[in-house]
């Protein structure tokens, strides 16, 4: 792959992961909740973490047309889990809210951005390249499983509300 082109997906990871970070952290300003505002509060600093990553990624392949090795052994699966999934969040997020419409935006960015890297990581020879984008798209996929989470637990309760159950 061109140098080039690899310049273009690092920027554009760069700004899908700003995004990220902007959006979650105007819904934390948004809410009313507290459970619901640390849970994007949280998002939006794993974001900031992933840009740091990103940017310093970028700096030296533009340098040095190499990526840095990075310690991306390191498990995230617990990173929010403990603290994302919380029966007072789940309480404040009500199907009908801001919130809840935020989820389902969140679960198409955390989406495209599994996209992205997953592609990147299965297109490259770079094995630190690819160790990066393999670590990113799990990192994703974490964040993706708990919004899944929240989104399910929502619908349900929009069915029991409403008496949507069959039997």
């Amino acid at each position: 792959m061109s140098a080039d082109n690899t310049i273009e997906i690092l920027k554009s990871a760069i700004l899908l992961e700003k995004r990220g970070q902007a959006f979650y952290s105007k819904i934390a300003q948004q809410t009313t909740g507290n459970a619901v505002k640390a849970f994007f509060e949280l998002m939006a600093n794993e974001e900031v973490k992933h840009v740091e990553i990103l940017t310093e990624q970028f700096k030296a392949y533009r340098q040095n047309k190499k990526f840095l090795p990075g310690d991306y052994q390191a498990d995230h699966s617990d990173s929010i889990s403990s603290k994302v999934l919380t029966t007072e969040l789940k309480k404040e997020i009500s199907a009908a809210d801001y919130e809840a419409a935020a989820i389902s935006a969140a679960m198409a960015m955390e989406k495209n951005a599994i996209q992205l890297y997953s592609d990147r990581s299965s297109d490259t020879v770079d094995p630190n390249e690819k160790a990066l984008y393999k670590w990113l798209a799990d990192w994703e996929v974490q964040h993706l499983n708990f919004l899944a989470e929240i989104d399910k637990e929502l619908t349900e309760q929009v069915w029991h509300d409403n008496n949507f159950w069959p039997f």
